[in-house]
């Protein structure tokens, strides 16, 4: 069935939030591809980035192209809501994976939800969950926190709020960082199981199993390329800041669980 994107039959513009292939043009989902082919309007990342998809995926398409990066996304955010008020339905993507998730995106779904129109999320690929099924560490539950601070002061204090809590947790960095923050995450955290996957469904994809006091040196010796996610066990009953163990026994969302009475109960002593 053919779809008309140009306007709905409400007259309400929609905005579609899709996903693009994090390295592996297969990954690209039909739902995603149809969207790109009949789209008139396209929010990207990169246009170049974009337009170089759309050719590799041969998506012939009449769309027009506007950039939305992190330096103009007030502007362009903006500048969607306007396309959405004339009935336009547009679609956002960025580089790579799902837009919003440590990617441009976020001002736009939000104005698009404060406004009242409706939003739809293609979903495909995403570093983030690709990489928490791949690293073997529980999935039942984590925490994602993007990239961490540059500065190591801050970079530690990144990793100290996570220090008692017993969720897997996930952040990207840069090749060019991943080293330092390893050191500064085995200092806060102690020698807990770490993986970094790199280039994830590429064909230089890596993944790198060891403890935190080793990684640094394994990593030293690596080809590091393009995207890294990196994934830390949470605690698994060692002593927590404020002298407590979070028990190990029982499932993730067991654990996940008593470790949420056990922060009530601090919050409510410290009250009284």
């Amino acid at each position: 069935m053919k779809h008309d994107h140009t306007a709905n039959v409400a007259g309400e513009g929609v905005l579609y939030v899709i996903a693009t292939p994090i390295g592996n043009l297969e990954d690209i989902t039909l739902r995603s591809l149809r969207l790109l082919k009949e789209l008139k309007y396209l929010a990207c990342e990169d246009t170049r980035t974009t337009r170089s998809l759309l050719q590799k995926l041969e998506v012939e398409t009449t769309a027009r192209l506007f950039s939305y990066h992190e330096h103009n996304e007030e502007h362009a955010a903006e500048k969607i809501i306007e396309l959405l008020r004339s009935g336009i339905e547009v679609g956002l993507v960025s580089d790579a994976g799902m837009p919003g998730v440590s990617d441009p995106g976020y001002r736009a779904v939000s104005r698009a939800v404060e406004e009242g129109f409706r939003v739809e999320v293609c979903p495909g690929p995403s570093a983030v969950q690709t990489a928490l099924v791949a690293s073997g560490l529980p999935s039942s539950s984590y925490t994602f926190k993007g990239f961490p601070p540059r500065k190591e002061g801050k970079r530690k204090k990144f990793f100290e709020d996570e220090k008692s809590a017993p969720h897997t947790l996930i952040f990207f960095e840069s090749k060019h960082r991943i080293v330092k923050t390893i050191e500064s995450a085995f200092e806060v955290l102690g020698d807990r199981k770490s993986v970094v996957c790199i280039e994830l469904t590429k064909k230089f994809e890596t993944i790198v199993r060891a403890g935190l006091e080793e990684m640094p040196a394994i990593l030293e010796n690596t080809d590091l390329r393009g995207e890294i996610t990196v994934l830390i066990e949470g605690t698994r009953g060692e002593e927590s800041d404020n002298s407590e163990s979070i028990e190990e026994s029982g499932t993730g969302e067991e654990r996940v669980s008593k470790y949420r009475k056990k922060q009530m109960m601090k919050e409510s002593d410290e009250e009284s």
